[in-house]
């Protein structure tokens, strides 16, 4: 068996190369690419029986990259802790292993792998397009005047979203601060609605950059945010936000 693994994460690539040689005892061959061009080249070239792919990959498309398999190539998608794909892998029945993984799960996703047949595939490989061209279609970066320079803020990068006196702010996890010439509610259209959410009228904050989470006076919950808001802003779920913030956080 030929077996390809396409992640930008060396370590943990290698870490499933190991595992893969204690779990799968007809292996031939197994490589990791960690870009998308080098990695469609690759199968054009070799055809691998098995491929494990990066949900998170650095560069190129992803759409290209399952283009460039075999419809009867099955594929293994492995994520960090992102709740929209975890949601969207779940609900196409898409064979996945969640970071960091562990040699059981491996042995399942490769016992569930041998039970689904070729249309199966072709099905599974749809429904990964669908939600790639879906991803590709929400804001990315933001391309922020810093002095004399232009610096690029990937949205990964960013903690959360503050209003100050009609002006918008970028907060990173780095705890570095950009003006960002959008309004709150614009930024609401342009980024992915299952990663940030508006709490309040002041306020759009990013999943992973909620910490600890109390009760607040009626109803409302405050958190404590990765980094911590600055004093002119307060992270507080605003009454009416309160039911669609626990949807969002139950995704």
């Amino acid at each position: 068996m030929k077996i390809l693994i396409i992640d930008s994460e060396l370590l943990a690539a290698e870490k499933l190369k190991q595992s893969l040689k204690q779990v799968c005892k007809t292996i031939d061959a197994l490589e990791i690419i960690s870009s998308t061009s080098k990695a469609i080249k690759y199968i054009n070239q070799n055809n691998p029986d098995l491929v494990f792919i990066d949900l998170q990959l650095s560069d190129g498309s992803d759409i290209s990259l399952l283009n460039s398999i075999d419809e009867s190539t099955p594929i293994i998608f492995t994520t960090t802790n992102n709740q929209y794909a975890i949601k969207a892998l779940k609900q196409n029945s898409v064979n996945y292993l969640l970071k960091p993984i562990q040699k059981s799960d491996l042995e399942t996703a490769l016992n569930k792998m041998d039970s689904i047949s070729p249309a199966g595939f072709h099905r599974i490989k749809a429904a990964m397009k669908s939600y790639f061209e879906k991803e590709e279609s929400y804001k990315k970066r933001f391309m922020i005047l810093s002095g004399r320079k232009i610096k690029k803020v990937d949205t990964s990068e960013i903690a959360y979203f503050y209003s100050l006196e009609k002006k918008v702010f970028i907060v990173t996890y780095q705890d570095k601060v950009f003006p960002v010439d959008y309004s709150l509610e614009e930024l609401g259209d342009l980024l992915n609605p299952v990663e940030f959410f508006r709490i309040n009228r002041k306020m759009l904050i990013a999943f992973k950059s909620i910490g600890n989470m109390t009760p607040y006076p009626r109803s409302r919950i405050k958190i404590d945010l990765i980094p911590p808001e600055p004093d002119d802003a307060e992270a507080v779920v605003s009454v009416d936000r309160i039911s669609a913030f626990r949807d969002w956080l139950n995704q």
